[in-house]
């Protein structure tokens, strides 16, 4: 068994990534929030509205102390609530797990990472802006290319389709599985697993 990631102190502070409101709550760019809503009730909190901008949960993921955030500003703003709730829990910015939609996998896969390019994801662009590095954690879930030349943006704030919807249920479990031990077991166990 794997060690824990090094020279994180205090809690894991995991982020999903997305859009805040009802208008958005199915949007493929919302996957982010979907596995931090999973996550949040596999620690048995619900998220409350936080001074930073974001709304949290604390509680316990894997035997890991934990803080779950969602920002609470729309996606491509939401680099200064990040950086905000970091630095209110005293978490290092390469400590930060950011969970988020990606065009250049296939629907439901899961990939792991740290640091990289923004790959165009305006989240990711203000949140290493905001902490100052892009060497940050990644989980990244993948909601596949839009189909024809359908632009990328408009693609990526639509819903799930009927057919991706069967299955989202087991692809955020996984993804929330894969978040756990990210957290836990550090990221070397995590891709071992997951990839």
């Amino acid at each position: 068994m794997s060690t824990p990631e090094p020279n994180r102190q205090g809690p894991a502070l995991i982020v999903g990534l997305g859009n805040p409101g009802p208008r958005y709550a199915g949007n493929r760019h919302n996957i982010g929030f979907l596995v931090a809503d999973e996550l949040a009730a596999r620690a048995g909190g619900k998220f409350k509205a936080h001074k930073t901008g974001t709304e949290v949960v604390e509680g316990r993921l894997a035997g890991v102390r934990a803080v779950l955030a969602k920002p609470r500003a729309l996606m491509n703003l939401s680099g200064g609530p990040v950086a905000g709730i970091a630095k209110f829990h005293k978490v290092t910015a390469t400590s930060v797990i950011v969970i988020h939609d990606e065009l250049d996998l296939p629907h439901g896969t899961v990939r792991l990472k740290r640091g990289g390019g923004e790959n165009g994801h305006n989240g990711l662009r203000s949140i290493s802006k905001s902490l100052g590095t892009r060497d940050y954690l990644r989980v990244r879930f993948g909601v596949d290319r839009p189909p024809g030349r359908m632009d990328p943006a408009d693609y990526v704030l639509k819903d799930f389709s009927a057919t991706e919807r069967r299955e989202l249920g087991y692809f955020v479990d996984r993804c929330a599985d894969a978040v756990e031990v990210l957290a836990a077991e550090g990221l070397e166990a995590a891709q071992n697993r997951f990839h």
